[in-house]
């Protein structure tokens, strides 16, 4: 009987903790005071990497410009992720590898993209699902054995 008053509220329970956010850290974010150790015009790449460590992208036309990226977000259930904050610090290098600028973002200076939905035509023709399942019935079988100049099968020697 106890066993019985006790169930709903055990379902409440479990439901409460189902909804409970979730909050996520990702990314590689250097500590301030790390940051202030890279000297813009004096700090080489070897440098500024054993600083700030590795970083999280480099760009993919412009290999002088190290990205370090940083992004929290919170899913409550099921939900699609809210970004609750992201930071992304900037180094850019000259081309003798010494450092050029040091910027820092936020999440505001970021821009949504939406991806276009179309599909890109292809040249050919467009068969449907039972064309190509059915396309090919009757055009194998016995094909006729090709014979080497003097009358002999392909491969069987002299």
């Amino acid at each position: 009987m106890r066993a019985i008053r006790l169930a709903p509220l055990l379902a409440m329970a479990a439901l409460i903790a189902a909804c409970n956010p979730i909050i996520d850290s990702r990314g590689n974010l250097p500590h301030s005071e790390d940051v202030d150790k890279i000297r813009v015009g004096a700090s080489t790449k070897d440098e500024v990497a054993s600083v700030l460590g590795s970083p999280s992208s480099v760009a993919t036309f412009d290999p002088n410009t190290w990205y370090y990226i940083s992004k929290r977000t919170e899913t409550v259930a099921f939900f699609r992720p809210d970004v609750l904050d992201q930071k992304v610090l900037t180094v850019r290098f000259d081309e003798a590898g010494l450092v050029s600028e040091v910027a820092r973002t936020d999440k505001d200076a970021g821009e949504e993209i939406v991806p276009v939905d179309r599909t890109t035509p292809t040249a050919g023709q467009s068969f449907s699902f039972f064309q190509q399942v059915f396309g090919n019935l009757g055009r194998f079988g016995d094909a006729p054995l090709k014979r080497a100049p003097g009358g002999r099968p392909p491969g069987t020697g002299y």
